[in-house]
């Protein structure tokens, strides 16, 4: 049995954050039922690569989630989401604050009703203050939470993360929220209201930009893939591309200067990490003169056969057909529906004694597909 088997998920969001966060719910578990506007469906269903007319994108979010379609504002289709509400455990929603109370949903109204119902909010800047009903995307929330200021290279122009951390690290915190309601439910016998904002969740990843800013008073600048406070910590260039040399302490420097044959360990330009710090740019310079000289997999079996943290930079080909993550259940198919395309997803970063390993995915819903079955368990109570 799965920790979350018997949870009922009712998920009215669209695109990445909530969809997310209903996904990880779902691999713990959870059922999700997606609530979606009659005709378009969830945005992402537009959304390329497509497959024989499919959505990947979609695909890989919404894999196994049942899917019904209703206007909230039809009197008919209000009265089956009614329905749907006194069956479920937790209501997520990602509208812009204040949309659900006029629907008649809001938090006041459905706790009177439905005291045990969790409803998980999350939004670009969260349901109070100045900014909460302006719309967000990820982009937005990566600028103006500071991510963009210190991504990308030094001196270059501010960089978007590539991964939709906006998104991502907001439904990650929700379902965190999620299971702290539902902990927290199982001994007071009452749900709770959960608020999460893109931009906060932004600001509270960000641990050395705000360490550094308020010790110092000067924000940190961009330093491409160097660590801002540990060096050596970046990639370095080798013969025949890049590898990433992560040495996170003066011992583990001790032995890259082996490894490397530099005689500089106790130098002391370089001996303790801040002054390594304070001269990164010549301790890079040292260092790729002795790299440049051999290939990428020379030095990842030198530097692992030393104990020390390194890595090839690979693309996503190359991520999917790592030995580790394949190993792991990490790449996993989306079964194809009624003679459909089938697609490929990422697995379950979450390993449990007491969770099945998930080594396949059930098909993504089409839009309203499973409206049959949905009204069938409503009306077997």
């Amino acid at each position: 049995m799965a920790p979350l088997t018997g949870i009922t998920i009712l998920d009215l969001t669209h695109v990445l954050a909530g969809p997310f966060a209903s996904h990880t719910l779902q691999d713990l578990g959870a059922r999700v039922i997606k609530v979606e506007r009659p005709g378009t469906g969830d945005d992402t269903r537009a959304f390329p690569p497509f497959v024989d007319g499919q959505s990947a994108y979609f695909a890989t979010l919404n894999a196994g989630k049942q899917s019904i379609a209703l206007d909230l504002k039809a009197e008919a289709d209000r009265e089956i989401f009614d329905r749907l509400l006194t069956r479920a455990d937790v209501l997520i929603e990602n509208y812009r604050p204040g949309v659900m109370a006029r629907l008649g949903y809001g938090w006041d109204d459905l706790s009177a009703r439905l005291p045990r119902l969790i409803c998980a909010a999350v939004s670009g800047f969260g349901q109070t203050g100045p900014d909460a009903g302006k719309p967000a995307y990820d982009m937005v929330v990566q600028a103006r939470g500071g991510v963009m200021s210190i991504t990308g290279e030094t001196g270059g122009l501010p960089v978007r993360v590539g991964a939709s951390i906006g998104d991502i690290v907001a439904g990650m915190y929700l379902t965190q929220g999620i299971l702290a309601a539902l902990y927290q439910r199982e001994r007071t016998g009452f749900g709770a209201y959960i608020d999460v904002a893109m931009l906060d969740a932004q600001l509270a990843i960000q641990e050395h930009s705000v360490a550094i800013t308020s010790a110092t008073g000067k924000p940190p600048a961009a330093t491409g893939a160097r660590h801002p406070t540990i060096t050596p910590f970046a990639t370095f260039r080798a013969g025949d591309g890049f590898v990433v040399i992560a040495a996170g302490n003066d011992p583990m420097f001790a032995r890259l200067c082996q490894v490397l044959g530099l005689g500089i360990a106790s130098d002391p330009r370089f001996a303790t990490n801040a002054a390594r710090c304070d001269n990164h740019a010549l301790l890079k310079r040292l260092i790729e003169a002795v790299t440049l000289g051999q290939t990428v997999a020379h030095w990842i079996d030198a530097l692992e056969a030393a104990g020390l943290p390194t890595a090839r930079v690979q693309d996503m080909a190359q991520v999917l057909r790592d030995p580790q993550i394949l190993a792991r259940n990490m790449v996993l198919n989306v079964a194809a529906e009624a003679g459909g395309p089938s697609f490929t997803a990422p697995g379950n970063p979450i390993k449990m004694s007491t969770l099945p390993e998930i080594t396949t995915r059930a098909a993504a819903p089409a839009l309203d597909g499973d409206r049959a079955a949905i009204l069938d368990w409503l009306a077997r109570g």
